[in-house]
């Protein structure tokens, strides 16, 4: 599946314990019910796997953030308890949870780049890059105050964004200063 293409898990199969396993990229997994607006409920990366049968009503949508390659498997007498969607929701409740805007975006970063990004040798990466808008939507911001926030840290020379690059880089001091561990 191409990068930025999204595609809606049919709620109509909600019974059958099917599994979506990501055999290679990085998604974002948000529910597109007209009450939430597209909230995001995890990211998921080669190797995780997302329960089709504890979905809500109206389903998922699973958007590619990178070239993605999944497929559907049954689900295995061992997947009775939690999965990534659970564990991520819970990772993004926490960030949420945090009283300013900044520490909620610091947290929000410093668990991208943990669960996703690539450790080169003068920074993190992470392989993908999320519009102001979608953090805003993580940390319960709005755009302007996300882009605030970038910014400053832009300038700090603790974070790049090229205009042409899809990735993001982050200074290890960002990420070890999170108020959250992961």
């Amino acid at each position: 599946m191409p990068r930025l293409q999204t595609v809606l898990l049919d709620p109509a199969g909600r019974g059958q314990a099917t599994v979506l396993e990501v055999m290679e990229g990085i998604c974002r997994v948000y529910c597109p019910c007209e009450e939430t607006e597209g909230m995001t409920l995890a990211f998921l990366q080669s190797g995780d796997r997302l329960r089709t049968d504890r979905l809500c009503s109206d389903g998922a949508c699973v958007e590619a953030l990178t070239a993605l390659k999944f497929r559907r498997d049954a689900v295995g007498a061992d997947e009775l308890g939690m999965d990534a969607v659970n564990e991520w929701t819970l990772q993004l409740l926490r960030v949420r949870h945090l009283g300013q805007a900044e520490q909620r975006l610091h947290a929000l970063l410093a668990l991208l780049v943990n669960r996703l990004g690539l450790r080169c040798s003068d920074a993190f990466q992470l392989p993908f890059r999320l519009t102001h808008d979608r953090f805003g939507e993580l940390i319960g911001a709005t755009r302007v105050t996300t882009t605030r926030l970038l910014s400053k840290w832009r300038q700090a020379d603790l974070l790049e964004m090229s205009g042409a690059d899809l990735t993001m880089r982050f200074s290890p001091e960002l990420i070890d200063s999170s108020p959250l561990s992961f």
